[in-house]
């Protein structure tokens, strides 16, 4: 990959977009974590006004910590940087409590995590209405068309994706580039959605390496049989988790009333 190249294209994407979009600047999440490190630095490098947001929901200290060091190295490297912090742990109790009482389970403790990923993506959208930006995403290719491991209508609800066309490795490479705090490019992936320190890989039961592999080779026209042994589980588990969230990826449904009822 010729990074310097793909870090001027991207940037320039984005300035191309926000302009025929007549917006003026960015709205991204930051969490601490290596995508939206690399996302807010990309905004950052166009010029355009960029606000960066932490949303803290019982978040793990190191977390915020990483997130606040980002913040303030991009502050003083880009005059139009700017950030605010919307504590929504209050927030995310009170939904809980309006809520019907439900039985413990995982399927509660999944909803839960998705709730707040969608809480995360009104905040951004509230500010973005306010100022006339641009909600960037920070998914990567294999989170976002290989696995699904996004939340629908959470961090998967955006204006446009300035990373999604990178693998995980990728975007490793494009964040020691642009200079992303090491503490970040050290720290393993996590969603943060827990309130715990399960990472990425704990829950979806492969490394990105191993999930790049496997999508790799599924676009290659490989089926499990052509595997033994761990390689055929990892690639078995890519193509589960990308059947099952095929709903992400693809457009809504719509019902498409035929003519002859319609008269």
């Amino acid at each position: 990959m010729q990074t310097d190249k793909v870090v001027d294209y991207i940037v320039n994407w984005l300035k191309d977009y926000a302009t025929k979009a007549n917006m003026n600047g960015f709205v991204v999440g930051v969490s601490g974590g290596i995508d939206s490190g690399l996302t807010s630095t990309l905004c950052a490098m166009t010029g355009f006004p960029t606000l960066c947001i932490e949303m803290p929901i019982h978040q793990a200290s190191s977390q915020v910590s990483r997130g606040q060091e980002h913040i303030a190295q991009l502050k003083e490297r880009f005059d139009n940087v700017s950030s605010v912090e919307v504590e929504l742990t209050d927030f995310f109790e009170t939904f809980k409590n309006v809520v019907p009482a439900t039985e413990p389970s995982e399927q509660l403790n999944l909803s839960l995590a998705n709730a707040r990923a969608r809480m995360r993506m009104t905040t951004l959208y509230y500010f973005a209405g306010l100022k006339k930006y641009l909600v960037a995403g920070t998914g990567n290719k294999v989170e976002d068309f290989g696995v699904g491991f996004y939340t629908k209508y959470g961090d998967g609800g955006v204006d446009l994706s300035p990373i999604a066309d990178l693998m995980k490795s990728e975007v490793y490479q494009l964040a020691a580039f642009v200079k992303v705090p090491a503490s970040i490019q050290k720290a393993p992936p996590t969603d943060g959605l827990w309130g715990d320190d399960r990472t990425d890989e704990d829950q979806i039961g492969a490394s990105y390496d191993q999930l790049e592999w496997a999508m790799r080779e599924d676009e290659k026209g490989k089926v499990p049989e052509n595997f033994d042994g761990e390689k055929q589980r990892v690639f078995r588990l890519f193509k589960k988790l990308n059947n099952a969230n095929q709903h992400k990826m693809n457009p809504i449904p719509v019902c498409t009333i035929p003519t002859h009822l319609m008269t």
